[in-house]
């Protein structure tokens, strides 16, 4: 059988590439690997000098400024050093492929490539052709994944309940384009949610769907009964063909969070949201907001995540 791309001989992660296939205990690690960062992020002077003399490579060809943000910012709490290329409007657009693009940045001695790109499957293409000391994050490929994203919310939901195995969590939306929906199914399920739901229409959910061990509603409020959090995703209106919904207004009467269809689910729920937020379309501001809302503390356990990621791929050795 071959080793799994992601980690060298010892089982240590020497890419991130996608949370599906990581085994348990690495999934683990990563959080636990966080929960001591947290700390530093509080911290009067937020540095350590796990990555000190190294060079992180901010790679995105298509834009994010949150995810692009939040790695810069973890990568300099970790003493690294940092470089943010815009491809899109460099090398790809004098047609310089992909790999060339990495064989110069190498050539410059980077240690840790953090990959965004509209293709599925680019940042494991690159980490097949990268040198034995090089590292490649995966921060969102096309439709495919978004493994950071998908163990921020993990690690967001470990922190408000403990207990993945006793857990039901809805996600709710445009799971068809959503790479942090597939990242996020394949993580609570690895990690022994015992009831992971997905709600939306079904334009917008991909065929065969419950073949990754999750149960399917298309009415909301019958979803969200009895769940312990809800993730909410927005509608990916930039990767849609064609008409999918019949208006904004449409999706947010019948797939909106509201007050009262969270009221269906248990008193002490967290409501989750990857961003940006389109308030009107799939939350309410009230919801967004309000008192159930773990939206903002996702966005700092992110940073620590990400620091975790880095410090352990920057650890590894081939």
């Amino acid at each position: 059988m071959d080793r799994n791309p992601q980690l060298n001989k010892n089982g240590e992660l020497q890419h991130l590439l996608s949370i599906e296939g990581l085994p348990r205990e690495v999934i683990e690690r990563v959080l636990a690997t966080a929960d001591s960062f947290v700390g530093v992020t509080e911290r009067e002077v937020k540095k350590v000098p796990l990555l000190r003399g190294k060079s992180v490579f901010n790679l995105f060809f298509e834009p994010s400024t949150r995810t692009r943000t939040t790695f810069e910012i973890a990568a300099k709490r970790l003493s690294a050093d940092v470089i943010n290329l815009n491809i899109a409007a460099s090398s790809q657009s004098k047609g310089e492929s992909l790999l060339d693009t990495i064989a110069n940045l190498s050539a410059m001695q980077a240690d840790i490539y953090v990959v965004r790109h509209a293709s599925s499957g680019a940042p494991f293409l690159i980490a097949r052709h990268v040198k034995p000391h090089e590292h490649v994050i995966n921060a969102g490929d096309g439709r495919h994944a978004h493994p950071t994203q998908g163990l921020l919310d993990l690690y967001t939901l470990r922190h408000y309940k403990k207990d993945f195995t006793q857990l039901t969590v809805a996600i709710v939306g445009d799971v068809l384009h959503s790479r942090v929906a597939r990242s996020l199914i394949h993580g609570l399920t690895t990690l022994g949610t015992p009831e992971v739901r997905v709600i939306g229409p079904q334009t917008l959910m991909p065929s065969g769907v419950e073949a990754l061990g999750v149960h399917v509603y298309r009415d909301m409020r019958e979803g969200l009964k009895g769940c312990d959090a809800v993730v909410m995703l927005r509608l990916q209106n930039e990767r849609m063909r064609g008409a999918l919904l019949p208006s904004a207004q449409e999706f947010f009467k019948h797939f909106g969070l509201t007050a009262d269809k969270l009221a269906l689910a248990k008193p002490d729920v967290i409501v989750m949201h990857p961003g940006p937020m389109n308030r009107g379309v799939e939350i309410d501001s009230s919801v967004a907001d309000g008192p159930h809302s773990v939206i903002l503390p996702q966005v700092t356990f992110g940073i620590a995540v990400r620091m975790a990621v880095m410090s352990m791929v920057g650890g590894a050795s081939a």
